[in-house]
């Protein structure tokens, strides 16, 4: 590199956002993520020696991916190659490959590929990898935000270790904002500005773990707030809350948050819980979630889990999802939190999903035949092939019943559905225990 061009990289670098200027260069400058890099953990020893495997770093934005990745850039003696899946293809890992071939035959050296937003590779260019990476070719790096389990071919991630980073605390968010207030290479330091300590909590808190978001907040704030009287700048709480505005609302609709919101909308039905319910609708609203979608899960918990101890939630849950439809947003909204709400405080049972999937079991283990008096007779013929003959008419009978025999022969003493004691069940099973007494 000569002098215009090292001149050039220093310019370049002095215009990147603070977030990335303030990227950790060491191990002992990375912040937070103490169950996969605290002292003596697999990932910080791989590190340190040197002897790192291919690795998939997954986990929300902000949290350090790339960052680990610059970390392992700056500490290894293998070779590093970056490429970013957004703008890359098959071509730029066919290179890649073509050097770390030639660097290991002829200096002995391994390759770091490191590939950000790894699941934006599709299953083709995901799988060009795969002899490589199982030959030591190329040390795979991918960092994703999305479950890997979902978006990255299995057969990559049986040939790596998944990493999971977790948010941020707001402890380590504050140390980061601290450190490039106070940084006069790399931060803000050589502004001369003062952050208060309630500003540094607040964008601790709501930037949602989100290091970048902190970070580029307090850029804002000191590149836009005029100098005080005594010369500095004051990042006070008012600067800071208008600097990010509103907490950042994490949501995929194609990702975990999609999957992992909806699973937890169903659960706290299921569990009874009417505030985590509408929680957790109001997080889908917000983000943008298709209430169809969110009618159609609230149908399927009425009729799951609150099945026959309250018939009417289903009928509330499929009217729900009628109404959705002819109204539409934002009226929608409080459609929904009835339906929701409707379900999660009706008593629960799932006797009749137990109750069909014993039914299946039992079909798919036996051969049975349908009772004759129970088969068809509405054709001619019927009677002199038996069909039909001898069935009892339950309205014909006392109270409507027949002590007559429904289930074949070979299932005669069988039991799918057993009522529960909760809500109407509870006289759905006395009108049962009537039954089997006659």
């Amino acid at each position: 590199m000569d002098l215009f061009e090292y001149a050039a990289s220093k310019e370049k670098e002095s215009a990147s956002p603070l977030a990335s200027r303030m990227r950790p260069r060491t191990l002992e400058e990375v912040v937070g993520q103490e169950h996969i890099l605290g002292k003596g953990r697999m990932l910080e020893r791989a590190i340190r020696a040197d002897r790192l495997s291919s690795v998939i770093f997954y986990g929300p934005p902000g949290t350090g991916k790339t960052t680990l990745a610059r970390v392992i850039a700056n500490t290894t003696s293998c070779v590093f190659r970056q490429i970013n899946a957004t703008a890359s293809g098959k071509k730029d890992m066919e290179e890649v490959v073509h050097q770390a071939k030639e660097t290991l035959g002829m200096y002995a050296k391994r390759t770091i590929l490191f590939i950000d937003e790894i699941h934006r590779f599709n299953k083709a260019q995901q799988d060009y990898l795969l002899p490589f990476v199982e030959d030591g070719t190329v040390v795979l790096i991918g960092a994703t935000t999305e479950n890997p389990y979902f978006e990255v071919n299995s057969a990559l991630l049986s040939r790596s270790v998944i990493f999971e980073l977790k948010r941020l605390e707001r402890e380590d968010i504050a140390v980061l904002i601290r450190r490039a207030a106070a940084d006069r290479e790399r931060g803000m330091g050589a502004f001369d500005a003062v952050i208060d300590e309630d500003a540094v909590s607040f964008l601790s808190d709501v930037s949602g773990g989100d290091a970048r978001s902190a970070l580029n907040a307090l850029e804002l704030g000191v590149l836009t707030t005029p100098r005080s009287e005594d010369g500095k700048i004051h990042i006070t709480l008012e600067v800071a809350a208008e600097c990010i505005q509103k907490r950042v609302n994490r949501y995929d609709r194609d990702g975990d948050q999609h999957y992992d919101t909806i699973s937890a909308f169903i659960k706290s039905m299921r569990g009874s819980d009417p505030d985590a319910a509408v929680f957790y609708l109001a997080r889908m609203l917000e983000a943008g979630e298709d209430i169809r979608f969110i009618a159609r899960r609230i149908i399927i918990c009425a009729s799951e889990d609150v099945g026959m101890a309250n018939p009417q939630a289903l009928v509330v849950a499929v009217s729900a999802a009628q109404a959705v439809e002819r109204i539409g947003l934002p009226e929608s909204q409080l459609i929904l939190a009835h339906a929701a709400v409707c379900v999660a405080v009706s008593p629960k049972s799932n006797s009749c999903t137990e109750a069909i999937f014993a039914a299946r079991r039992a079909v798919q283990e036996n051969t049975f035949t349908i009772p004759p008096y129970l088969q068809d007779a509405h054709y001619k013929g019927s009677a002199s092939l038996g069909r039909g003959i001898g069935y009892e008419y339950a309205h014909d009978y006392p109270k409507h019943f027949s002590k007559q025999r429904y289930l074949p022969e070979e299932l005669k003493d069988a039991h799918f559905y057993e009522p529960s004691d909760n809500g109407f069940e509870k006289e759905v099973r006395q009108y049962l225990n009537w039954i089997h007494e006659e």
